[in-house]
C-alpha cells in the first residue's frame, strides 16, 4: 500500500507541466502551440528563451528529485528509485496536460540526483560534452543515457542498473522521431552564443 501511495504522489508531481505553466504565466504562450509542441525543457528553451528554459529544466529535474527523496523524508522503507520512475511517467504522460508531456530526460536526471548525486554530476557533464560536440539536444540526451548505464556497471547496484537501463530505453523510444531526423540531417541543432 505504501508503494501505491507514494507512486501516485510521484506521478502527480511528475504531471505538473512546468513548460506549460512557465509559458502561460510568464509569457502568455502555450508552448504546445510552438516549436515541437512538446512540454519539455528543450521546446521551452527554443520557444521561450534561456531564462524560461532554465526554469523549466530546473523544475523538471526537481520533480524527479522530490519524488525520489519523498519516502526518505517520511522515513518510509521503500526502494526510492521505483517511486521516482512514476514521476517520469507523470512528466511524459501528465494527467494535467491531456497525457502529452516531455521526453523524460530532465526528470530522469532528477531521479538520479535524488538517489546518487555523483552519478548525476557525471550525467550532466556527459550531456554538456555530447551537446557541445554534436549540437543535438536529442543525441546528447541519448548518449547520456548510454554513458550513465555503463557507469552503473561499475557502481554495482543492480536496481540502479535496471532503472537506468529502462529509462535509457524509454528515452530512446521517446526520441524515435529525432533519431529519424538526425539520420536525415533535418534535426535542428543548437547554436552557441
Amino acid at each position: 500500500m505504501t508503494y501505491v501511495i507514494f507512486s501516485i504522489i510521484a506521478y502527480l508531481l511528475g504531471s505538473i507541466p512546468s513548460a506549460l505553466i512557465v509559458g502561460k504565466v510568464g509569457y502568455n504562450i502555450d508552448v504546445r502551440e510552438h516549436g515541437s509542441g512538446n512540454l519539455g525543457a528543450t521546446n521551452a528553451f527554443r520557444t521561450l528563451g534561456i531564462k524560461a528554459g532554465s526554469i523549466v529544466v530546473l523544475a523538471d529535474i526537481l520533480k524527479g528529485t522530490i519524488a525520489t527523496v519523498l519516502p526518505l523524508l517520511f522515513n518510509v522503507d521503500i526502494y526510492t528509485l521505483i517511486i521516482g520512475v512514476f514521476a517520469v511517467i507523470g512528466h511524459t504522460y501528465p494527467i494535467f496536460a491531456k497525457f502529452k508531456g516531455g521526453k523524460a530526460v530532465a526528470t530522469s536526471g532528477g531521479i538520479i540526483l535524488g538517489f546518487n548525486p555523483l552519478l548525476f554530476v557525471i550525467m550532466v557533464a556527459t550531456f554538456l560534452i555530447a551537446l557541445y560536440i554534436s549540437k543535438y539536444v536529442s543525441l546528447a540526451s541519448m548518449v547520456t543515457g548510454i554513458v550513465s548505464f555503463i557507469v552503473t556497471l561499475f557502481i554495482k547496484d543492480i536496481g540502479l542498473m535496471i532503472v537506468i537501463g529502462a529509462l535509457t530505453i524509454f528515452v530512446f523510444y521517446r526520441h524515435r522521431e529525432n533519431i529519424k531526423r538526425i539520420i536525415n540531417k533535418t534535426e535542428p541543432k543548437i547554436t552557441w552564443m
